[in-house]
């Protein structure tokens, strides 16, 4: 379920997909043959989320569910079950710290401290501003550029407290950093650079 903060909000009375979105709706449930429409459910609730300012209210999930014939209940718990899905509003930064073992032994802990000391909030909290929100979650898969930060659907990788300030102060300035290893390695590398076939001449690269 969302780790987002347990404080009541309030929920809009209705719901509609806009038209661009509706078209891709009906994309997503054609993609399933008829009778297992149902199987479109996570892609319109993705949508239904970032239509909505990166939150899933009720109304939504009972379009949702409408559209595909589901009992409204099996969409609320699809949606309370993944935590990719967002229960309440969160910031306009997303923070998804990951605190999954390899993160945490690569410095995880220094990266949600970095947060907290520099937002003044506590995983689960948004800023006053409504500008982040700070959530801690499992695996986010991008374990070998460890410790990793997802805002909204970027990954910022190998970071530690500093460049975790670094980049909060980068969003404040209204500045969108490049995703990736903060420290420059590409993709997986190896971070101090290459260890072997490092003469390239055999190949004929002039590089």
């Amino acid at each position: 379920m969302s780790n987002v903060n347990d404080t009541p909000v309030e929920q809009p009375a209705s719901f509609a997909f806009s038209p661009e979105n509706f078209a891709k709706v009906k994309a997503e449930i054609a993609k399933y043959p008829p009778g297992r429409q149902a199987s479109a459910v996570l892609a319109l609730l993705d949508l239904a989320q970032r239509q909505h300012g990166n939150w899933l209210p009720r109304a939504a999930m009972d379009v949702v569910a409408d559209l595909l014939g589901m009992a409204r209940i099996r969409v609320y718990e699809v949606a309370t079950f993944y935590s990719m899905f967002n229960l309440k509003p969160v910031g306009r930064h997303f923070f998804q710290i990951c605190t999954t073992t390899p993160c945490w032994l690569r410095g995880s802990d220094e990266v949600v401290k970095a947060c907290e000391r520099k937002l003044g909030i506590g995983v689960g909290e948004t800023t006053p501003d409504g500008q982040f929100t700070l959530t801690e979650v499992e695996c986010l898969g991008a374990c070998v550029n460890a410790p990793i930060i997802q805002v909204n659907d970027d990954f910022y990788e190998d970071l530690d407290g500093p460049a975790t300030e670094r980049l909060i102060e980068a969003l404040r300035r209204g500045e969108t950093p490049s995703p990736g290893s903060v420290v420059g390695r590409q993709t997986s590398a190896p971070a101090g650079g290459p260890q072997t076939l490092k003469d390239l001449s055999f190949t004929g690269d002039k590089r």
